[in-house]
């Protein structure tokens, strides 16, 4: 081709085209792109929704093994623990597969109530300012054995306080105690098992340390009159402290003169208990045996 011109090698054309058309154009496409990858992700969030719930209507969880009523006080000075207890509650029913309901004081408590339930906790509420017939269904059910009982801490304030009289019957099922004093200082002590081989002290060490407690005092030892499953170490109070019960100090109790499997266990005072591994394996035995699991 005699009269072509000659072209450099390897020089490419210059394109002409408006360059903001082109940025437009490119700020469209990823916005579409976001978009579709938005639809997307929203479509396989509902496929996947859609999936989980068939398998749960698919695979129902099974029915409660028991149930159980927790009484505690709305906002009592051990609130910090009640707080703490529903929460590793809420976790231990998933676990075990029961169901657990909360009352804030006695008024719902009568016979068909406590029918209702297989386990009573009393989490944090003193044996006084009950209804009457709460305290008549309550003896029934404790008596007759119609469910079990686990009581903390405040359980045992036995005696007359806020105008209240000391409730007789409460004070015997608790071994015939009243109360004396209290560590408000707070110590941090030893808790020494005594019955390795009752199944609320199942996998628990010899010893273990329990941080920080009000420790109570009664006018005498309940031992005659129930079963000591542990009891507090008094030599090993930190800080030391002059309101000991003079060595023999249970804290931890079943009485067998009821029908009911029962436990009294008095450490209830801080939510950090719930930290330590002793405290919840206590808990969580007590729970099983005494619902009759």
């Amino acid at each position: 081709m005699k009269n072509a011109k000659p072209t450099s090698v390897g020089k490419v054309p210059a394109l002409n085209f408006d360059n903001s058309q082109f940025l437009n154009r490119k700020r469209i496409g990823t916005r579409v792109l976001v978009v579709a990858i938005c639809a997307a992700l929203i479509a396989l969030a509902a496929t996947t929704t859609t999936h989980e719930s068939g398998v749960v209507h698919a695979q129902r969880r099974p029915a409660p093994k028991f149930h159980v009523i927790a009484l505690a006080e709305p906002n009592s000075i051990h609130k910090p623990f009640v707080d703490a207890a529903k929460g590793w509650l809420g976790r231990e029913s998933m676990t075990e597969n029961f169901a657990i309901d909360y009352i804030a004081n006695t008024e719902p408590i009568d016979e068909k109530f406590l029918a209702q339930y297989q386990l009573f906790i009393q989490l944090d509420y003193p044996p006084y300012g009950w209804t009457d017939k709460a305290q008549k269904a309550f003896i029934d059910y404790i008596e007759q054995g119609k469910g079990g009982w686990i009581g903390f801490h405040h359980a045992a304030l036995l005696g007359e306080f806020d105008g209240y009289p000391m409730w007789d019957w409460f004070s015997n099922f608790m071994g015939g105690i009243r109360y004396k004093d209290y560590i408000a200082t707070f110590v941090t002590a030893t808790v020494k098992i005594e019955d390795p081989k009752s199944p609320v002290m199942k996998g628990l060490p010899a010893t273990f340390e329990i941080e920080r407690e009000e420790w109570y005092t009664w006018n005498k030892s309940p031992r005659p009159n129930v079963h000591v499953l542990a009891t507090v170490d008094e030599s090993t109070y930190d800080p030391d402290s002059k309101l000991k019960m003079g060595g023999d100090h249970p804290v931890v109790w079943s009485n067998e003169n009821v029908k009911a499997r029962n436990v009294y266990i008095f450490m209830g005072h801080r939510a950090e208990h719930f930290k330590n591994p002793a405290f919840t394996d206590l808990f969580h035995n007590a729970i099983l045996w005494a619902a009759g699991h």
